[in-house]
């Protein structure tokens, strides 16, 4: 109880507190999760997203098949697990979002400016995906599907029904391959209104049916972050674990339709050539690296509401491993009703399988309409990409209100629902554009660029000044002092050698196997591919104007600046008084204490394992000083 309500010890009152004459100049409390199982039901939401939908089974049946697994799963080791669990240490032991945590290295401060730009524009285009969901969820509540049949007026003469196929039992096989799908044509024709624009140069007129879903999705939003952790904390409870309810229903109802053993094997059937292309390990690292969310600051943000000595060792496996046999689950929910889908038509499953927003609405859709009670299945399939979409864009959305808040606590804190709502509105306003009929080129080009090269540079960096320029000795003393164990040699090595070294090869790859973007059989002009690179670029461009400023705000020689920015801040440490131990003793502003551990004594009569770690860990620093003093 004494760790989830803070006492302030009697040795840190000052005598000026008591009068309440303190109380308007120190910031408002941050706030803890209320609940236990807030933060984890959190981190698996925004981990557990449209990705592991509509991403993974593509790439893992286009990657070898069940061979997949083995660099997925080597992956996850080397650069998923101890990464993740980086940054919920930084979160947790700072008590501090993406943007004060370099206070662990004033110098890096622009590597969290940089994920700042990128969570932006990640959350732009994000919940305009979700905007679609709900759009494709209201068009279920009928008896028959609007994309079940041609003849509307959105449908060209390419349009073919496969009812029609199916009822005129013919016995000679049709070429489908000039034709069109009637969820293809409503996709494109109708919701996104794509024939009213010649290009991303051309945006044509807002669609307001997808204007009011993405005013409705950023609504549903901003209610839901209202209260910050408190409220999403909560609601994470049904968004979280909902979806894997419908996962199950998808499944079950999947693998028993016929054919549905035809798609499965497509997907699982293990093809081991392909592990010895490089290719293969690449996206196995890409496909970790995207679903875990980490260098998103996400990850972070949410450990930065946990208790002091919350088990985030614990926490890390849970979340890394639930999320990637999700991933499997799903592979083989959409895979069976692809197999079906593809015995349906009389095509092969390679014919069918689409990964992306082409699977979600258009392929799935259409697989929808061959199943008795249609409208019903596809409602499910719709509500369960809400609920996953959702938590991720709760996510999102408290990263860049925690960051921002964390750095003017004194006037934000107390206003944080206005202030979410000031970022909510922007984005939305910013997010217009992609409601025109020209949306889906700007769509493409934010999910190409915002989140690629520049998030693996912000990580590489993280990774480098945590293990190089903070120090790995000193890390790991500090979780330590927090959980009550160092990280063994497997977290230490990856730390300092493995994750870095398989980040900087994605990134390589990535720039080496540079393909410009394209939309179906649109290719963008080259001032989009110049936009884009830009975005990517920006963001890393903040690392150095951070440092830029770093320096100019310290005194002495060139040299001398850069030393001091790059050290801790004075106030560098854990955020409770009760909490500091040894090197991090009376550095917070305004301490009284010389020893909190006495306080603890006093408080709480006697030792606790926390505080006996901390004595340790004072011991292990006092032996390392005579060491160097020798």
């Amino acid at each position: 109880q004494s760790l989830t309500q803070p006492v302030t010890p009697d040795l840190l009152v000052s005598p000026s507190s008591q009068d309440g004459d303190l109380g308007s100049e120190c910031p408002e409390d941050r706030g803890n999760w209320t609940g236990r199982l807030d933060f984890l039901l959190s981190c698996i939401g925004y981990c557990v997203g449209l990705g592991n939908v509509w991403r993974f089974p593509y790439r893992a049946y286009t990657n070898g098949g069940g061979a997949f697994l083995v660099p997925y799963f080597i992956m996850l080791a080397i650069c998923g697990i101890p990464i993740f669990f980086m940054e919920l240490s930084l979160g947790q032991f700072s008590s501090l979002g993406p943007l004060a945590v370099w206070k662990i290295s004033p110098l890096f401060k622009g590597v969290g400016m940089g994920t700042i730009l990128i969570v932006s524009l990640v959350a732009i285009y994000y919940n305009m995906i979700i905007a679609y969901v709900l759009f494709y969820l209201f068009a279920s509540l009928t008896s028959d599907l609007p994309w079940q049949h041609c003849g509307n007026w959105w449908n060209t003469e390419l349009c073919l029904d496969h009812h029609v196929i199916k009822a005129g039992n013919n016995s000679l096989p049709i070429n489908i391959s000039n034709t069109v799908s009637p969820s293809e044509e409503y996709w494109s024709r109708y919701v996104l209104h794509i024939q009213g624009s010649s290009g991303i140069g051309d945006p044509g007129r807002i669609r307001w049916n997808l204007c009011l879903c993405l005013l409705l999705s950023w609504t549903i939003v901003y209610l839901c972050i209202l209260k910050g952790v408190k409220s999403s904390g909560k609601v994470v409870y049904f968004t979280a674990t909902f979806p894997y309810l419908i996962l199950v229903m998808l499944l079950i109802r999947g693998v028993t339709l016929e054919g549905a053993w035809k798609g499965i094997q497509f997907y699982l059937t293990p093809q081991f050539d392909h592990l010895l292309s490089s290719k293969v390990w690449i996206e196995a690292a890409l496909q970790i690296f995207y679903s875990l969310g980490v260098g998103f600051g996400g990850l972070l943000t949410f450990a930065s509401y946990n208790t002091f000595h919350q088990n985030i060792y614990r926490d890390t496996f849970i979340v890394t491993l639930g999320n990637a046999i999700t991933s499997i689950l799903a592979g083989f929910a959409i895979f069976s009703v692809l197999g079906y889908m593809s015995q349906e038509l009389g095509v092969p499953v390679n014919q069918v399988a689409k990964a992306g927003p082409g699977l979600a609405f258009v392929v799935y859709p259409q697989a929808m309409t061959m199943l008795p009670l249609s409208p019903f299945w596809s409602f499910l399939f719709f509500f369960m990409l809400l609920t996953l979409g959702l938590d991720s864009q709760f996510a999102f959305m408290e990263t860049i209100v925690t960051a921002v808040t964390d750095e003017f606590p004194y006037y934000l804190r107390p206003k944080k629902a206005s202030f979410s709502a000031v970022i909510c509105i922007a984005l939305f306003l910013m997010g217009l554009i992609l409601t025109t009929e020209g949306g889906m080129y700007w769509l493409v080009l934010l999910d190409d660029y915002s989140a690629g090269f520049g998030l693996m540079v912000v990580v590489i960096t993280t990774c480098l000044v945590v293990t190089r320029v903070y120090g790995m000795k000193r890390f790991c003393r500090d979780i330590h002092m927090m959980l009550g164990f160092k990280p063994g040699p497997y977290f230490r090595a990856c730390w300092m050698v493995l994750s870095p070294a398989t980040m900087v090869a994605l990134l390589v790859y990535n720039i080496v196997k540079y393909q410009p973007s394209e939309y179906g059989n649109y290719h963008f002009p080259t001032w989009a591919e110049v936009l884009g690179i830009l975005m990517g670029v920006l963001s890393c461009l903040m690392i150095p104007i951070g440092m830029v400023v770093s320096v100019l705000q310290e005194e002495g020689t060139l040299w001398e600046r850069v030393q001091q920015a790059s050290r801790p801040a004075m106030d560098w440490g854990p955020s409770l008084e009760e909490n500091r131990t040894g090197m991090y003793v009376a550095s917070l502003a305004g301490s009284q204490s010389p020893k909190p551990l006495m306080v603890h004594m006093r408080k709480y009569g006697g030792i606790t394992s926390y505080e006996n770690t901390a004595i340790q860990v004072d011991r292990e620093m006092e032996e390392e000083d005579e060491e160097e003093s020798m």
